[in-house]
């Protein structure tokens, strides 16, 4: 039994492995219903879900059920764990990250699946998964990361910023005025725009150098991605420069910058 007390990298190793198998399953399941065509409804905070999301999520919250039943779960979808205390450990599961590209008729296939594991208010496990993009990256915190794609499994580290400058990810669908006044201070002008948690992958892949959110997001839309940066030698900073937290109030993050070889000082 995984507790606070003894998560180990070994204990993490054995996690990534049960998991894996669900996280794929929802994978193909949410690339089946896409391939057929995808039905939204609008929730109350005004956040599109579909078929896809619910689908998804039963499978990860049976598999974290079946091997993980003493740990608490915090799923996009499941309004009723939003109201929990959050404990010292738990999930932060989002079934469809970026369900607003999954929606798009030119979507790039920036979606994702998310499962993260927080424990002590830091992100240190982490599945990432773009079934559309055929991209998986998983991380823990002490142990490595890793993105297997095409089959075939390699180790994954930020890079240092290049003589070139700096590259920054932003959000798609989200770009605001705020963004673009951080990377003009900072003198960023390479940028690239994709969806969800793909944005944490590509800096932990060392294929980009930071990524500024300024917009909405919440817990679960970040732990995941997070915990495979932080593996990665990457970090995520409140905009003061101190560590993000988890386990705010409603799970609702702050601003926040996402950083691979990118350094915006300790705060």
């Amino acid at each position: 039994m995984i507790s606070p007390d003894n998560l180990t990298t070994g204990r993490m190793t054995d996690l990534l492995t049960v998991l894996t198998p669900a996280v794929l399953e929802a994978g193909e399941v949410i690339m089946e219903i896409h391939r057929r065509g995808v039905f939204a409804r609008t929730k109350s905070d005004g956040s599109p879900v579909s078929e896809a999301d619910e689908a998804a999520e039963a499978i990860l919250l049976a598999a974290l059920a079946e091997h993980v039943p003493g740990i608490a779960v915090v799923s996009e979808e499941n309004a009723a764990s939003h109201a929990i205390d959050p404990p010292r450990m738990f999930f932060l599961v989002d079934p469809i990250d970026g369900t607003r590209e999954f929606l798009r008729a030119d979507g790039n296939g920036a979606f994702t699946v998310n499962i993260g594991l927080v424990l002590d208010r830091r992100p240190v496990f982490g599945i990432v998964h773009a079934p559309a993009l055929d991209r998986f990256f998983a991380g823990m915190v002490g142990g490595g990361a890793w993105e297997t794609s095409g089959g075939e499994t390699r180790a994954i580290r930020v890079r240092d910023i290049p003589e070139t400058g700096p590259l920054a990810v932003a959000s798609r669908s989200h770009r605001d005025p705020q963004t673009n006044g951080w990377l003009d201070e900072h003198g960023i002008t390479d940028t690239i725009a994709t969806g969800s948690s793909v944005k944490f992958g590509l800096l932990a892949a060392g294929e980009a150098d930071v990524y500024p959110r300024f917009g909405p997001t919440m817990e679960w839309d970040t732990a995941a991605g997070e915990a495979v940066l932080r593996a990665a030698g990457g970090r995520v900073a409140c905009l003061d420069g101190s560590d993000f937290a988890y386990g705010k109030p409603e799970f609702r993050n702050t601003p926040f910058i996402a950083c691979a070889g990118y350094d915006i000082g300790a705060g």
